[in-house]
């Protein structure tokens, strides 16, 4: 993967990687960002990928700017079509550096997913992140910090993997109150995609694990956004995973500068405004068949402690 900073930097990388004639994917808030592009798609999420893919005809290349729905859009096209892909994030989300993706429709409900795309390069520009509204911001932000600590417990942990992982957590942990506090903070903006990137790498070497799955269940059932999800998803997964990752946690922690990991990430998403998946109108009758659902997910069969339904409903009842 091939990751360049600044979006002065776009044109160069495409032609090291011999794209002359990008197909773009990105909403319409980006219409105005110029770009020498074929063609651009720009219903973000959408599930009409073979539409996409009829219009990426006759390009070389994809290029998506936007976060997570956007770069997923892009790599479900990739998979379908074979055309490499250059990501320019907006947001902390990481989905730009792995192969995997979900499919999702312009209600955000979950229509599927896959793997399979063809991942050639990334350009982080902070300026693009400045006018990310404070919820997105918070909440692609845990994220990415869930994408560290799950990284460094997960069955696919590595050493490589670690590293990227403490690196993210510090730096998130560091900037987010800051990019919070001030949206307009520019360092702090390039400080917390630098942890976003960071984190992100440790998602691609390493994988994810329960937490992940229980957001991606819940947030695919009921049309939450992932970010939202995951900063509710962690702090039980931590929890539950403690007897058997407890040292690993503990070096979260550390990156965190917090003696309880699962606490802090609980203020952090209070800061942002998550609370309860009530408020985010997840039916409590429906728990059971979400928890269902989890556990078939693969980051909850990569998980460290193997969780059943019922454990898994549970901890979801601790964070209704």
């Amino acid at each position: 993967m091939i990751v360049r900073w600044g979006l002065d930097e776009l044109e160069a990388l495409l032609r090291e990687l011999g794209i002359e004639r990008p197909y773009a994917i990105a909403s319409d808030r980006w219409a105005n960002l110029p770009l020498r592009v074929t063609g651009r798609w720009s219903e973000v999420p959408t599930d009409r990928i073979e539409e996409v893919a009829a219009g990426a005809a006759g390009a070389d290349g994809l290029l998506a700017v936007g976060g997570g729905s956007a770069i997923d859009l892009a790599k479900s096209v990739s998979a379908e079509t074979g055309l490499r892909l250059v990501s320019v994030p907006t947001t902390y989300s990481g989905s730009e550096w792995t192969q995997f993706f979900g499919v999702r429709d312009p209600d955000r409900r979950m229509k599927g997913g896959g793997s399979g795309a063809h991942l050639a390069g990334i350009v982080y520009e902070p300026r693009l992140t400045v006018e990310l509204p404070r919820q997105e911001s918070g909440g692609t932000a845990l994220n990415a910090l869930a994408h560290s600590a799950e990284a460094l417990y997960v069955a696919g942990h590595n050493r490589d993997g670690d590293r990227e992982a403490l690196t993210g957590a510090t730096l998130i942990a560091q900037n987010l109150p800051q990019v919070l506090d001030n949206g307009h903070d520019l360092d702090a903006r390039t400080r917390l995609l630098a942890g976003a990137q960071h984190a992100g790498a440790a998602l691609g070497s390493a994988g994810l694990a329960l937490g992940h799955a229980m957001a991606q269940a819940v947030g695919g059932r009921f049309g939450i956004a992932h970010g939202a999800a995951n900063a509710l998803c962690l702090p039980p997964a931590l929890r539950f995973n403690e007897p058997v990752a407890g040292e690993a946690i503990a070096r979260f922690g550390e990156a965190l500068n917090a003696d309880d990991p699962p606490t802090r990430v609980e203020e952090l998403a209070r800061l942002v405004g998550f609370t309860r998946l009530r408020e985010l109108g997840v039916p409590e009758d429906e728990l059971d068949e979400v928890a269902e659902a989890t556990v078939e997910r693969a980051g909850a069969k990569a998980n460290p402690r193997p969780a059943s339904a019922a454990e898994v409903a549970e901890l979801f009842r601790s964070i209704w």
